[in-house]
């Protein structure tokens, strides 16, 4: 039984031998060749290969089945919430930031020095960097922080627009809404930083800067009071005509308890002297109690008590607010109204303007991103300027405000957030026109 073939090159062949067929090669080198398959016979099966066989046929083994993936956790998948230009604006701000606060404070110390380079020739050196420098510059820094995040906001912004990175940014669908997102996670940072300072750090550093200005600049200590009057407890009223707190002594001390309308006791004293342990030693004293109408009088010449008083209740300076933190100054506030203490507006302005100036850097931000994100003609420079003309008027305007409650005009309160209020309404007209 043959094949017929036609080879172009070489030598292959099929052969029949017996019930096989092979296929052979010389080993020369092998090319395309046409085969007449209709001409090729194929081998007859065995009959014996086709008969029913009653031999139990083994049963092919069960591939085991590969288990399926479990899904992946969900917050694996979750693409993250900060993307690629969160993290590029967010080094930009903070950046910027703290750029603008080096720069300013290395102007303000060289201004500082020369109003001051008497005082820092004769104190020492070491003072003068580690206990006035040290603690004025944070202090400082934290007074404008919301000037620096406003013109920080402006410079940068203004930057971005110029190179067209914000039209790049707003045309590739992100809206002007998520653009604000970055912005206000880089001013909750500054905020929440700042209001940590001004809570609990500066006001401790506030005491080793007083003490410096008043030992070697000029002493705003007072020492001295006249004519102190005020209630040590509901229904107990104090006085002394003179305090000397050098030498911690007063003069002609007199404290009268009352029920209702009565005078129910009266303690008086030639001199009274305060120790650090906030006992008060009265000296050649006389205590008169009344029953109706019989009266009781005891005296001596040195009696040790007690009172609920101290020099520092009725000796109020400039600065003292500056130097307790917002818990101590809410406890003092609150413990001097008790005692019918009328001057306490500075104090009262303190405790509000910390929370006032932190709000302030959302505030800014917003009309910092609103007015510089669009490109304008007159490059980044009208920009920064509209910021200082706007940073600066909210200052004027918070420093008015202040007037109006040391007058009496308004309250603390609302004398510190007046101004946020008012430009809190500019930046959501500013927000709405920008968007647009």
């Amino acid at each position: 039984m043959g094949l017929i073939r036609r080879n172009k090159k070489g030598s292959d062949s099929i052969v029949q031998n017996s019930q096989q067929w092979l296929f052979e090669n010389d080993g020369t080198q092998a090319s395309r060749s046409d085969y007449d398959f209709t001409q090729m016979v194929i081998p007859p099966i065995p009959q014996e290969n086709l008969q029913e066989s009653d031999t139990e046929v083994t049963s092919i083994p069960e591939i085991p089945s590969v288990p399926a993936k479990e899904p992946k956790d969900e917050k694996k998948l979750r693409k993250p919430w900060l993307k690629r230009f969160d993290v590029y604006i967010i080094k930009k701000f903070l950046g910027t930031f703290v750029f603008a606060i080096l720069l300013l404070l290395a102007i303000v110390v060289m201004f500082d020095i020369n109003e001051k380079l008497d005082a820092m020739l004769t104190a020492p050196l070491k003072e003068t960097v580690f206990k006035y420098f040290m603690n004025f510059l944070p202090y400082f820094a934290n007074q404008f922080a919301p000037l620096f995040v406003f013109i920080s906001v402006i410079f940068f912004t203004s930057k971005l627009a110029d190179h067209s990175e914000i039209i790049a940014m707003l045309s590739s669908g992100i809206s002007f809404r998520r653009l604000m997102v970055p912005y206000l996670i880089s001013a909750t940072i500054i905020a929440i930083f700042t209001l940590v300072l001004a809570l609990y750090v500066i006001p401790p550093a506030n005491v080793k800067r007083i003490e410096y200005t008043n030992q070697w600049v000029k002493n705003k200590r007072v020492d001295f009071g006249d004519n102190i009057q005020l209630q040590v407890r509901p229904g107990v009223m104090a006085y002394m005509s003179r305090y000397d707190n050098t030498t911690k002594r007063g003069f002609r001390f007199t404290m009268e308890e009352f029920k209702g309308n009565k005078l129910v006791s009266r303690i008086t004293a030639q001199d009274v002297r305060y120790d650090s342990l906030g006992r008060w030693q009265l000296n050649d004293y006389g205590i008169r109690k009344f029953t109706g109408l019989k009266e009781t009088l005891t005296k001596g010449s040195s009696l040790d008590t007690m009172l609920n008083i101290e020099p520092r209740d009725f000796l109020i300076a400039k600065n003292d607010q500056e130097m307790l933190t917002s818990p101590q100054l809410k406890d003092y506030i609150d413990k001097q109204k008790a005692r019918g203490v009328a001057n306490l507006q500075q104090f009262e302005l303190e405790y509000e303007k910390r929370y006032a100036m932190t709000a302030a850097a959302f505030i800014l931000t917003v009309i910092g991103l609103s007015l510089s994100s669009r490109k304008v003609r007159g490059g980044m420079g009208v920009n920064i300027g509209i910021g200082l003309m706007l940073s600066f008027s909210y200052i004027l305007f918070m420093t008015v405000t202040q007037t109006f409650a040391i007058s009496g005009y308004t309250s603390p309160r609302l004398a510190m957030w007046i101004p946020n209020i008012v430009y809190t309404i500019i930046a959501i007209f500013l927000y709405r026109r920008a968007a647009q």
